[in-house]
């Protein structure tokens, strides 16, 4: 190696660990970070016009990265760090500040954000808490930010947001820097012009100057993403700071906050849609609703569909800033500041857009327009101008399953239900000054919407269990599907508002409601027995264990049966805590209590579950839904409406398995004592007769429906199979694919069969069962149905409830003896034999002959009956005769028609050869295809089971029932 390639080796500029040697010493490194300063201010001063010195912005841009590079690399390193000190000596935030607002360079701006968010995260030299930086960083961050301001891409702004927002995290960490951030202009005024502009006060032109940071938060709370995110975060952080600051406290109650938060809300409510119709995507409808009648309600330009991607966004939207109003006041803990926000929610939001149907306050884009907006009014709702009622009872139903704050929940329905005001008593004379400003700002509103007041119509005159039972009368499915929704969220999630209000009821003594064990096990084997009656050959067993897993959750979680299921952790204290209400007026909690048989909800809802197989399956989801939420409550009796009055009780005289068997000992021997608990627990266990007259209206309306199901039955040819058919299509929903067809058991010996049949089969079951395993005659139509609707996103059990795919051994579970108290009304088929199992295509196997005659043969008989089961499952039928007497509807004729391709199935209009035809139908008749019954028929068999496993979980968990 010669002289100078010696030389260039040892020198800095030809050294790999050149670099990082000058980064690990300290005075090399502020010797470079003071060169890239002064080279800045150098080409900053030395160019006039850095918006149109494309060379000078780069340089000055490559300069403030080297600068925060620098100070990025010394926090990492070991003290000293004579940078950081060096900065905050000189104030080089100051220039760079002036820098970045003079340039209009989104670069240069974007370098100037991350090298101040440098500094704050250094935790040195204090930066956070020092006045200069704060006027420095204040000033550069609205004047970026301000309406003539450049406009920021999206990481920029992404990036001047989250520097506020850990500026906020600061202040909620250590609440002493907050007046480096916060001055209040009113303790700097004279007290003669302290209250010399109220109005400007109220409108909050001068409040900006004080908290800068605040409105910047502010301005974005609205948008998405990350931006969002962080503007709600740091502006919930400054509200939890006022609990600390009288000071702060008064400035937001005074501010337009509480202004600006509820006109907001109330601009994302008026992009909703006035009118509205339930939909579902056509690629996603519910197998539930494809095996029925389900026909797509029409939209235009007018009204609007729920599965609306644009609906959807602004819905999602509007709940999303609903639920930030409860964090606001989650996170709040000043009680003026929040009797604030409270009083603008009800004034601007709740009174003016919820039951008002026009706006005298707009949003802030809306007052240019000189026709004032029609909103979703609960005022002018109705079911005959196309969805109004649907979209406001829909709205209000999500605001009221998506709240859970105590105190919005309370001022939502304490307005709507016209509750009665309670005024409360003053606790102390004194007065903050707090609560001052707090009156003024009322007083200021109370003004502004005092033009209002003389035409504003009050839930006084049409409160919201008007509206409720009007549209419940309603001949509009879609109205009464959306109010019976309505009224499930209030009774699951706000039961306390409609014990008083929705419903009534009557205060019952618990102990004198309770049934005897002897009337419970009667009452639920009456509904098992009702949902065996309408057939199946699932295992029901497994089914309904399920079944009363679910209830048991349902039932735990109910609010009101929190103090009824939680243990007792101490013998000194039973009670848990009292409802955190800080509104007055607010419902006690619920005492026990019954729900009279007169109820208006009640007996509305069973006159439409009279006609339950010609609802629509949806209607039907709901009726059984909102059935189920008024029995949860652990405090409601459900004796007299739901199940038998106990006070009516009546007793066979020759029940003598229960009586006294033995002669009973001395009153003074000390075996008495046990002799009467013994007796008392025979009487128990006596049931009581079974008549009619003692049924309640419900459990009479699910006598009938299940008659009307035997009568079905009677008349619908095929009928237990296309039941069973059904069930395995909405199975195979469940699990999204096909699963294997089980072979079929062999059944035993006609001698050695039990004598009770299992429930749905015929006497030609077992020459049927004869024939080799195959595909289910429907299996193929359900699964073409499915194939075209694509793989299901949802639930597609009737109840959304995934049923256990069931093994061979599970095809012929049977039924349990009915009790002798439940007689069935009809005579059903599947017991005497039928039409429905004397054409089975399964005979065809037995015929003789050779292989790929009795192939052909088993393919034309699957293919003429799935042919038949098409033209059975679109035929038109109503609600059976049952009652009194009345002569029954003639059943469809099960017609065949021989072609030359094969056998086929007759047409549409069921006329064969002979030309024959159905009985034609009244035109007044309400009809629904055979399909449409079938699915109905297993959604009422999933309710019954529902009603049993309520009836027997409701007797462990709230010892409902009495053994002695």
């Amino acid at each position: 190696m010669d002289f100078w390639s010696r030389l260039l080796a040892h020198t800095p500029l030809s050294s790999g660990s050149s670099r990082k040697d000058f980064a690990r010493d300290p005075v090399r490194r502020l010797h470079r970070f003071e060169k890239e300063y002064s080279q800045l201010l150098q080409r900053w001063r030395n160019s006039s016009n850095l918006a149109h010195d494309d060379e000078a912005a780069e340089n000055i841009e490559i300069r403030l990265q080297e600068l925060t590079n620098i100070l990025t690399d010394e926090s990492r390193r070991p003290l000293p760090h004579p940078c950081i000190t060096f900065s905050a000596r000189k104030q080089i935030y100051i220039p760079v500040a002036k820098v970045a607002i003079s340039s209009g360079n989104e670069w240069i701006i974007k370098e100037a954000v991350l090298f101040f968010a440098t500094l704050i995260e250094s935790e040195e030299e204090a930066f956070v808490e020092n006045d200069s930086f704060s006027v420095s960083l204040t000033n550069l961050l609205v004047r970026i930010t301000g309406t003539n301001s450049i406009r920021l891409d999206s990481d920029t702004e992404t990036r001047v947001v989250e520097l506020a927002f850990n500026i906020t995290t600061k202040i909620r960490l250590d609440p002493e820097i907050l007046p480096t951030w916060f001055r209040s202009r009113q303790q700097a005024n004279s007290p003669s012009e302290e209250y010399q502009d109220e109005h400007d006060r109220f409108a909050g032109r001068t409040q900006k100057q004080d908290f800068p940071l605040f409105y910047l938060l502010m301005d974005y709370i609205h948008n998405e993403g990350k931006v969002g995110d962080f503007a709600r975060t740091g502006l919930l952080y400054i509200i939890e700071a006022a609990s600390s600051s009288v000071a702060l406290e008064q400035w937001i109650v005074e501010s337009d906050l509480s202004t600006l938060m509820a006109t907001g809300l109330g601009a994302l409510y008026s992009q909703l849609s006035r009118k509205l119709v339930i939909d579902h995507p056509a690629h996603e409808l519910p197998p539930v609703l494809a095996l029925s009648d389900y026909d797509h309600p029409k939209s235009n330009y007018e009204i609007t569909s729920s599965c609306s991607a644009e609906f959807q966004a602004h819905l999602d939207t509007f709940l999303s800033h609903l639920l930030f109003w409860q964090d606001v006041l989650n996170h709040c803990r000043s009680v003026e500041v929040k009797s604030t926000l409270l009083e603008h929610f009800q004034v601007i939001f709740l009174q003016q857009l919820l039951y008002v149907p026009c706006l005298s306050i707009q949003p802030v884009w809306c007052i240019a327009d000189r026709s004032p907006p029609r909103y979703p009014s609960l005022l002018e709702s109705s079911d005959i101008d196309g969805g109004s009622s649907v979209a406001v009872l829909t709205y209000l139903r999500r605001i009221l399953e998506s709240l859970d704050h105590p105190d919005m929940i309370n001022l939502i329905l304490h307005y709507l239900l016209a509750l009665p005001d309670i005024v409360p008593s003053a606790s102390s004379t004194s007065v903050s000054s707090v609560s001052r400003a707090r009156k003024r700002k009322s007083m200021d509103l109370a003004t502004l919407m005092a033009a209002q007041s003389d035409t504003a119509a009050t839930p006084l005159l049409f409160n919201l269990v008007d509206l409720i039972l009007a549209c419940l009368r309603s001949h509009s499915q879609q109205t009464i599907n959306v109010t019976l929704q309505l009224v499930s969220a209030i009774l699951k999630r706000h039961h306390r508002y409609a014990v008083i209000t929705l419903l009534h009821t009557v205060t019952v003594r618990s102990e004198l409601s309770r049934r005897t064990v002897g009337a419970h096990q009667q009452e639920v084997e009456f509904l098992t027995h009702l949902a065996g009656c309408i057939g199946g050959q699932d295992n029901f067993d497994e089914i309904y264990q399920n079944v009363l897993g679910d209830t048991t959750i349902r039932l735990e979680s109910h609010p009101c049966s929190l103090k009824l299921v939680a243990p007792k952790t101490s013998t000194n204290n039973h009670k848990l805590p009292a409802i955190p209400d800080s509104l007055p007026g607010a419902p006690q909690d619920v005492c026990p209590h019954t729900l009279r048989p007169d109820d208006p909800v009640l007996n509305i809802i069973l006159d439409r579950l009279e006609s339950f197989f010609l609802n629509p399956v949806e209607t039907n989801l709901s009726l059984t839904d909102a059935i189920f939420e008024l029995a949860v409550c652990g405090f409601v009796s459900i004796e007299g409406w739901f199940l038998r009055n106990t006070q009516q009780y009546v007793y066979d005289d020759e029940g003598e398995e229960y009586g006294q068997s033995d002669t009973p000992p001395a009153p003074d021997s000390p075996i008495y004592a046990e002799f009467q608990k013994v007796q008392s627990m025979k009487q128990c266990r006596r049931r009581p007769k079974w008549t009619t007259s003692s049924l309640p209206r419900f459990l009479t309306v699910l006598q009938l429906l299940t008659n009307e199901v035997e009568a079905y039955r009677e008349t619908i040819p095929r009928f237990d199979d296309l039941l069973q058919q059904r069930r395995e299509a909405f199975q195979t929903a469940d699990i999204g694919a096909p699963p294997p067809v089980p072979a079929r058991p062999k059944q035993p010996n006609p001698q050695a069969a039990p004598s009770t049949p299992a429930i749905g089969r015929t006497s030609n079951d077992d020459h049927r069962s004869a024939s080799p395993a195959r595909p289910s005659r429907l299996e193929g139509f359900a699964q073409r149905i499915l194939s075209e609707l694509g793989t299901p996103t949802r639930s597609g059990s009737p109840r959304g409830r995934k049923e256990m795919s069931r093994g061979p051994s599970d095809r012929s579970t049977p039924a349990p003896v009915p009790p002798r108290e439940f007689p069935l009304s009809h005579e059903s088929p599947s017991r005497g034999g039928g039409l429905a199992r004397s054409y089975s295509p399964g005979s065809a196997a037995s015929v003789p002959g050779s292989w790929d005659a009795r192939g052909d043969a088993v393919s034309s008989q699957l293919k003429a009956f799935q042919a038949v089961d098409q033209g059975i499952l679109s035929r038109r039928v109503g609600l059976p005769a049952v009652r009194g007497g009345a002569e029954k509807i003639e059943p469809i004729p099960l017609v065949f028609e021989k072609v030359a391709a094969g056998v086929e199935a007759a047409d549409d209009d069921g006329k064969g050869e002979e030309g024959e035809g159905e009985v034609p139908t009244p035109p007044e008749e309400k009809t629904v295809s055979v399909s449409h019954v079938i699915t109905n028929v297993i959604v009422l068999q999933s309710f019954l089971f529902e009603l049993a496993s309520l009836v027997q979980v409701r007797a462990g968990l709230f010892d409902e029932v009495r053994f002695a």
